[in-house]
């Protein structure tokens, strides 16, 4: 026991930081001012922090020696931390310039910015415009405190049906809770699901600039952090966006509160068989735009991030051209794949097999221009096990055939440059959700298709929910690198996105996320998404059957009749 001694009670803490560098300070002290005693050196702005592999905020006071870990807008946590936090920023100027209108934020844009609007939906005039951004710059100048602030319920709900946003009053409504926690920046209080930076003077970098209807707030991208992008005009990703709002419209269900009441009152039943009609109908028109372009369009390409339904999609495309004469043959790309010892490899030394040179495009092109000109190919088939291409089946084609052909390179004009573009349909397809918890609060189309993964990864590949979530971010870089940059190039986007879905798919990854261990970099991301989850309601059991055996959630959720159709194969 010679290395016990006795010690007075001690008045400070310390905070150990991932290089090794250790600093103590009085108790009570924020993380904030450890961060800024270390002069933490990384891309970006320092936001947040892992307290003991937890996320927390920078004002979070420490009682206790603790690990800290900063978090900057170079991180996913950082970068959602910043755009939350400037949101509130454009309210709280809003709030002051135009008093008498709410803004309402909309969907995000692929360069980097989220889109809004007034209440009334005219736009705002340069001049309204530049007093809004003035304002803005003015309150991060002033650095004003974002503090939290703790209220009653019957508080907060009167406050939001004051300021007109009923989405959050009847979000907040069925809250068992008696209190709830708000945001406070200069005077204009509010609810955001999530965390915030300290202060205003944090968020130095953004730009606000007219479009369409409304605006655009930019903000910085995660791979960029300290700049801004380019604009980049995106008006079909607007449309579609556009069209799913007026969905939503026609279903009734403009926000999650009214998915919650639909499920409540028993017209789930009519909102789930009219997104599924949607649906439809989208693809009775692609398909009626293919059958105008014959004989001339004989290969449909149809690329989409991970977990958008393309397998579904093609299936479903395949039958509603078989119902106009037109006889679908798939192929896959991945039997294109080249020898793996000629396949490239990453910046790890890993094989990159989603790098456009691990596809043979010469071979790919070959073929694709002898079946257009009625020859017959040899079809290639990959061996994964040996790495190695096999012949395959002969294949031919005729005047009612058409090829389609589903790949991440899909879109990619590299891939088909030797083909005459009048043969070429392209189809983009992702799930652009405009569903949102409420006017300031955004559902992001990652989300669901993260949660799509999670619950596919369990029921068919065997993956835990903690190995979907790390698996996440590399499947994000890939999909940056190899399928957005070429979206544009499509014909036309199919928005997967079903108003309903995440309440389906809260029954099954709910659990999921439980199960993901306790202080691991996947419990903070399983953490957030429960608590996004928590804002729906589950779709009651008796309503998962009604779900269509062709919908494109079967893919994930199972029980889909098309799990074995293989279409241009009798």
């Amino acid at each position: 026991m010679t290395d016990i001694i006795s010690a007075s009670p001690r008045s400070d803490v310390q905070a150990r930081f991932p290089d090794g560098r250790a600093f103590n300070g009085p108790v009570g002290s924020t993380i904030e001012a450890f961060v800024k005693a270390a002069d933490w050196q990384a891309p970006g702005v320092v936001v947040a922090a892992l307290l003991n592999g937890r996320l927390r905020e920078l004002s979070r006071r420490l009682h206790h020696d603790a690990d800290i870990v900063p978090i900057t807008t170079a991180d996913s946590d950082g970068v959602r931390i910043y755009r939350r936090s400037l949101s509130f920023l454009l309210i709280a100027a809003a709030a002051q310039l135009f008093p008498k209108h709410t803004i309402s934020i909309h969907h995000s844009m692929p360069f980097g910015g989220y889109y809004c609007e007034r209440d009334d939906q005219q736009p705002l005039d340069p001049a309204e415009l530049g007093q809004l951004h003035r304002r803005m710059r003015d309150l991060v100048l002033e650095d004003l405190p974002i503090s939290q602030v703790k209220v009653s319920l019957d508080e907060a709900l009167e406050l939001f049906r004051q300021s007109g946003d009923m989405e959050k009053a009847d979000l907040f409504a069925k809250r068992r809770k008696d209190y709830l926690t708000l945001y406070e920046l200069n005077g204009v209080r509010d609810y955001f699901h999530g965390f915030m930076v300290p202060r205003t003077g944090y968020l130095e970098l953004f730009d606000i600039r007219p479009y369409n209807r409304g605006f655009i707030l930019q903000f910085p991208r995660r791979r960029d952090p300290d700049i801004l992008q380019p604009f980049e005009d995106e008006p079909r990703l607007a449309g579609v966006f556009q069209d799913y709002e007026k969905w939503l419209q026609i279903i009734g269900v403009p926000s999650v509160a009214s998915l919650n009441n639909v499920m409540r009152n028993g017209r789930i039943r009519e909102a789930l068989l009219v997104a599924e009609a949607l649906h439809e109908q989208q693809l009775a028109t692609i398909a009626n735009q293919i059958a105008n372009r014959q004989p001339d369009a004989k290969i449909v390409l149809i690329s989409g991030p991970t977990s958008a339904g393309k397998t579904t999609f093609s299936k479903r495309l395949a039958l509603q051209l078989l119902a106009h004469g037109i006889r679908p043959v798939t192929i896959s790309m991945d039997n294109y794949f080249v020898n793996r010892d000629n396949t490239p490899r990453d910046e790890n030394g890993d094989y990159d097999f989603e790098s456009l040179e691990a596809v043979d495009v010469h071979l790919f092109q070959g073929h694709l221009k002898k079946l257009l000109a009625g020859e017959t190919i040899i079809q290639p088939v990959y061996n994964f096990h040996t790495g190695m291409r096999e012949q395959g089946s002969e294949l031919h084609i005729g005047a009612d055939h058409v090829l389609i052909i589903e790949g991440i390179h899909g879109l990619n004009p590299r891939l088909v440059e030797e083909l005459p573009p009048q043969s070429l349909y392209r189809i983009f397809i992702s799930a652009l959700t405009q569903l949102n918890l409420d006017k300031h609060n955004r559902v992001p189309t990652t989300d669901t298709r993260l949660l799509r993964r999670i619950v596919r990864d369990a029921a068919h590949r065997g993956y835990t929910a903690a190995d979907t979530i790390a698996r996440w971010p590399s499947v994000r870089v890939g999909e940056k690198r190899h399928i957005f940059p070429n979206q544009n190039n499509a014909d036309v986007f199919f928005n997967s996105a079903l108003v309903y879905e995440v309440a389906a798919l809260k029954t099954l990854a709910y659990p999921l996320l439980l199960q993901v261990e306790p202080d691991t970099p996947e419990r903070i991301e399983a953490n957030r998404l429960r608590a996004f989850l928590q804002w729906f309601d589950p779709l009651p059991s008796e309503y998962l059957a009604l779900i269509p055996t062709h919908s494109i959630l079967r893919e994930f959720l199972g029980g889909s009749v098309l799990d074995d159709y293989k279409p241009g194969q009798r």
